[in-house]
C-alpha cells in the first residue's frame, strides 16, 4: 500500500505543473498582475466610488500622462542605462508648451511639435554624453537633472506671470486636455497608441531587437556588429520626447505652470518601472510591463491623496515600494533560473522489474563477437547515432556538427558532406522514392530530397489539451520509420529537455515522451501515444499494421497497433532489459534488431525507486556527479515479435563499439553506429540474406 501510495504521490501531485509555471516567461508579468489586483481590492474597500465612471476616466487620463514617462524610462532600462532627469525634462517642456499656446499665441500642431523637439534635443544631450562618450548613466542623468531643473526654474520665473495673464480660444488644446472619445480621454487614446508602437518595435522590429541585444551585453553586441552607441544615444532621445509628450498632455489638462513641475518624478517613474518588473540590469522587459507598473503606482498614490494622507507618508510609501522591488529584481529576476531549475526538475517513481542476467546459460549473454570488425570512418566522423544505406550500398550516417555523410560502395573509403541540415541528426529512413527523412534533435521533421536539397517536414504536433507547456513544438525528435501507406511514425524522446539535457530526463524518468504521426497526404501531425519514457527507437511491425518503439530508461520494447483489429492497442512485447534500448530496425529474417546503448546497475535502478533522494541530488550536486544511467557499455541483440531473444552480440572490452546507439542489416553485414562514436561497425552475419535492404527504392514513379 505504501508503495502504490507513493507511486500515486509522484505521479498525480503537481510538483510538474508548478515547475512548468515557473518556466513560462509570462511568469514575471503574473507577479505585478497580482499587485494590481491586491491594489485594486485594497482601494476599492478602502474608497467609495472607486469604480465610478467619473473617477475611472480621471484615473485613465493621469495615468496616461505618466506612463508616457514610464514608456521612455522602460527603453532606458532596457537598454542598460537610467534616466533621473525625465522629471526636469517634464517640467521644461510642460512650461514651454503653455508659454507657445498663451503667450505666444501660437497653433497647436506647431507649438506641440516645438515641445517634442525640445524634449528630444535633451534627451540627446544624455544620449550624446551617455551613449558616445562613455559616461555612467546615473551621474550623468543626476547632473542634468539639476542643470534641467535649473533652467526650468528660471524660464518658470520668466514665463510664469505671462502664461497666467494670457488665454488662449483654442478648442483643440482644450479638446486635447480634456477632451474625449468614446468616452475616453484623449491622453488614454494617445499612450494606447504610443504603447503599441513601442511593443511592435520591442517584438517584432530589428531596432527593438538591437535594443534587447545591447541592453543584455553591449561587449557582445558590441563583437556582433551592433551600432551600440547609437542605440543607447537613441534610447534618451525616445526618452525625452515621451517626457514632452506627457508634458504637453499634462499642461493641456491644468492649464497652468506651477513651480514644483515634475518634482520627484523620477523617483515615482522608477518605483512604475520596477513594479511592473522592468530590470535594472538590462535586457529585460515589455511595454505590458511598464503598463501594469504604471498603473500600479499611479492608483497608489491617487489612492492615498483621496485618502487624505499627507505628503511625506505617500513618499514613504513610495520610498517603501522602491526597495521592495529593487530587492526583488536582485533577489528573484537575477536568480530566477537557479530558483525554476531547482523547482522544474521532478523525479518520478519508476519500478523496473528486475534484469535479466548476462550470464553464460542467458540468451543475453556476453560474448566478443564485436571485438575485431571492420571499422569504417575511424576519426573521420562524429556521433554516427543512426546509420543506413541505399540500395546502391552507399552508406549514411548523421554527425553532431549538422552534416549527413555519405560513404561510397564498395570500399567505403570515399567520404563525402550528402547534405547538410543544421542540426544533429539522429534517426533515418528512406522511402520508396528515395527521400531520405531525417529527425533531428531540436528542429524536428526533415527529409533530403534525391537531388540533395533539404526540406523541412513538421517541427510541431497538436497541443495536449490540458497540458501547461506548450508541447506543439518538437524538441526532440529521435526515430522513425515509414508505414506502406506513407505515413511517418516517429518518436520524440522528451517534451520537456533538450538534446544535451537527456541526463536531467533520466534523473526524471517521468512519461515525458510520445509517438507522433505524421501524413503526408493531408500534411497532418499529430500525437498518437503519450507518456513515454524515453521513447527512442521505432520499426514497423512485420504485419505492416504496428510498431514496435523503445523506452530507453523503462528498459522495456512495446508494440502500438495503428491499423487492423486491435488499432489504438499498446502492448508489452519486452517488459525487461538488460540495458537501455536505443534504435529498432529489421532483419532479414523478419525478426529485429535492437541496439541496447548501455547497461543497468542496481545502484540506478534502485534510484527510480526513490524519487525523493534524485531530487535532492540534484539540488545538491553539480549535473556531472549525479548518478546517471550507464552507457559506457552496450550490446546488440535479436527478438522475435513475440520478443523472444534469439541472439546477442557483445564488444567485452569495449574498444570497437563501447556504446551502440543503432545498427542497420544490408546485404548480409550488420552496420553499427553509437552517438559517442566516432566511426562506423561492419559485422558479417553468418546465414543472413545476401540480398536483403532496409528500405528498397521505387525507380521512375514520382514522389507523393
Amino acid at each position: 500500500m505504501l508503495t502504490t501510495l507513493k507511486k500515486y504521490r509522484y505521479q498525480y501531485w503537481p510538483d510538474t505543473a508548478v515547475g512548468e509555471l515557473l518556466k513560462k516567461p509570462w511568469m514575471d508579468t503574473a507577479v505585478p498582475v497580482v499587485a494590481l489586483m491586491l491594489t485594486v481590492a485594497f482601494f476599492s474597500w478602502q474608497l467609495s466610488g472607486f469604480f465610478s465612471i467619473s473617477t475611472v476616466s480621471d484615473n485613465l487620463q493621469q495615468a496616461s500622462e505618466l506612463g508616457f514617462i514610464v514608456l521612455g524610462m522602460t527603453l532606458v532600462l532596457i537598454v542598460g542605462g537610467i534616466d533621473l532627469s525625465v522629471g526636469s525634462t517634464y517640467a521644461i517642456c510642460n512650461v514651454l508648451v503653455l508659454y507657445l499656446i498663451h503667450v505666444e499665441q501660437m497653433p497647436v500642431l506647431p507649438a506641440v511639435g516645438i515641445t517634442l523637439l525640445c524634449g528630444a534635443l535633451l534627451g540627446a544631450i544624455n544620449g550624446i554624453l551617455i551613449g558616445y562618450l562613455g559616461l555612467r548613466a546615473f551621474l550623468t542623468t543626476l547632473v542634468t537633472l539639476i542643470v534641467f531643473r535649473s533652467l526650468f526654474d528660471m524660464l518658470q520665473f520668466q514665463w510664469a506671470v505671462g502664461i497666467a495673464t494670457h488665454t488662449t480660444d483654442s478648442e483643440a488644446w482644450y479638446y486635447l486636455g480634456t477632451g474625449y472619445f468614446l468616452s475616453i480621454p484623449m491622453a488614454a487614446w494617445a499612450f494606447a497608441a504610443i504603447a503599441i508602437a513601442t511593443h511592435i518595435y520591442l517584438t517584432r522590429m530589428r531596432g527593438g531587437w538591437h535594443v534587447m541585444a545591447v541592453g543584455g551585453s553591449r561587449r557582445s553586441a558590441y563583437n556582433a556588429g551592433l551600432p551600440v552607441k547609437r542605440v543607447v544615444a537613441s534610447s534618451y532621445v525616445v526618452s525625452g520626447v515621451l517626457a514632452s509628450m506627457s508634458g504637453i498632455f499634462y499642461g493641456a489638462r491644468i492649464d497652468s505652470s506651477s513651480a514644483d513641475t515634475g518634482s520627484g518624478m523620477a523617483i515615482i517613474v522608477l518605483a512604475a518601472a520596477l513594479v511592473g518588473g522592468i530590470r535594472l540590469g538590462g535586457g529585460k522587459g515589455s511595454v505590458t510591463k511598464a503598463v501594469l507598473g504604471t498603473v500600479i503606482v499611479f492608483l497608489i498614490t491617487s489612492s492615498l491623496s483621496s485618502m487624505a494622507t499627507t505628503a511625506g507618508v505617500s513618499r514613504i510609501v513610495l520610498a517603501v515600494i522602491f526597495l521592495l522591488f529593487t530587492t526583488l529584481d536582485i533577489r528573484w529576476f537575477k536568480n530566477r533560473g537557479k530558483a525554476v531549475q531547482e523547482l522544474y526538475v521532478t523525479p518520478g517513481y519508476l519500478d523496473l522489474p528486475k534484469a535479466p542476467s548476462t550470464a553464460a546459460e542467458s540468451p543475453y549473454a556476453v560474448n566478443d563477437k564485436l571485438h575485431d570488425i571492420e571499422l569504417i570512418g575511424l576519426g573521420r566522423v562524429e556521433s554516427p547515432e543512426d546509420v543506413i544505406l541505399d540500395d546502391d550500398d552507399n552508406l549514411y550516417c548523421g554527425t553532431r556538427h549538422g552534416n549527413i555523410m555519405r560513404f561510397l560502395a564498395p570500399d567505403y573509403q570515399q567520404m563525402e558532406v550528402y547534405a547538410h541540415v543544421g542540426g544533429q541528426p539522429l534517426g533515418m529512413a528512406f522511402d520508396p522514392d528515395g527521400y531520405l527523412y531525417v529527425c533531428i534533435g531540436g528542429m524536428g521533421l526533415y527529409r533530403v530530397t534525391p537531388e540533395r536539397k533539404v526540406e523541412k517536414v513538421t517541427d510541431e504536433t497538436n497541443r495536449s489539451l490540458f497540458s501547461i507547456a506548450d508541447d506543439s513544438r518538437l524538441r526532440l525528435a529521435d526515430d522513425l520509420d515509414i508505414a506502406p501507406d506513407g505515413r511517418i511514425f516517429f518518436s520524440e524522446a522528451t517534451v520537456r529537455y533538450e538534446m544535451h539535457e537527456w541526463q536531467i530526463d533520466s534523473l526524471e524518468s517521468r512519461g515525458n515522451g510520445r509517438i507522433i504521426c505524421y501524413d503526408p497526404h493531408t500534411n497532418q501531425t499529430r500525437t498518437v501515444v503519450k507518456n513515454l519514457v524515453f521513447p527512442n527507437g521505432i520499426c514497423l511491425g512485420s504485419e505492416g499494421q504496428s510498431i514496435l518503439f523503445a523506452e530507453s530508461w523503462a528498459c522495456r520494447i512495446s508494440r502500438y497497433w495503428f491499423d487492423g483489429p486491435q488499432k489504438g492497442r499498446v502492448e508489452p512485447v519486452i517488459s525487461s532489459l538488460p540495458g537501455y534500448p536505443d534504435n529498432i530496425n529489421r532483419a532479414s529474417d523478419g525478426n529485429y534488431w535492437i541496439a541496447l546503448m548501455g547497461m543497468r546497475g542496481p545502484a540506478f535502478d534502485l534510484s527510480m525507486r526513490k524519487p525523493a533522494f534524485r531530487r535532492r541530488m540534484s539540488k545538491r550536486l553539480a549535473q556531472d556527479e549525479w548518478l546517471s544511467p550507464n552507457i559506457n557499455v552496450g550490446c546488440v541483440v535479436k527478438c522475435n515479435d513475440q520478443g523472444e531473444i534469439l541472439e546477442a552480440l557483445w564488444d567485452r572490452s569495449g574498444v570497437n563499439h563501447p556504446m551502440i546507439t543503432s545498427m542497420r542489416e544490408h546485404r548480409g553485414y550488420l552496420y553499427l553506429g553509437g552517438i559517442s562514436n566516432n566511426r562506423i561497425g561492419r559485422y558479417k552475419l553468418e546465414k543472413a540474406d545476401p540480398n536483403f535492404m532496409q528500405h528498397p527504392r521505387r525507380r521512375g514513379k514520382p514522389h507523393a
